[in-house]
């Protein structure tokens, strides 16, 4: 599979909550304009903030879907108004906390045999 390039690479599974991230928010952003100018800047920019863990581009009432971890609701505040708040084209910012992780990504449902 490596040689196919189906495997991209390799990773470790890390506790966020045991470095300090007790907080996970999913965040929907909206731009001003989705121009190919704008959506370049903001990728550019969001692959700077290191809380961000994912960043992906959606269809529907929203222009991205981030994955924000955070170690408490003030850290959460501080990510918002000096990263989040501060990328190129925000028009909106709309957060939600995850209560609880119910079933974590575990790999590709493809079959074994």
């Amino acid at each position: 599979m490596e040689q196919e390039g189906v495997i991209t690479g390799y990773s470790a599974s890390i506790d966020r909550k045991r470095l300090g991230f007790a907080n996970e928010f999913f965040v929907e952003v909206s731009l001003a304009a989705q121009t190919e100018e704008a959506f370049e800047k903001f990728e550019r920019a969001v692959q700077r903030v290191p809380e961000v863990l994912e960043c992906h581009l959606m269809s529907g009432q929203f222009d991205y879907l981030l994955r924000v971890v955070a170690q408490d609701a003030e850290d959460y505040e501080r990510i918002h108004r000096t990263r989040l708040a501060r990328l190129p084209g925000i028009q909106r910012i709309q957060s939600a906390l995850a209560l609880r992780t119910v079933k974590a990504w575990a790999g590709l449902p493809i079959d074994a045999a």
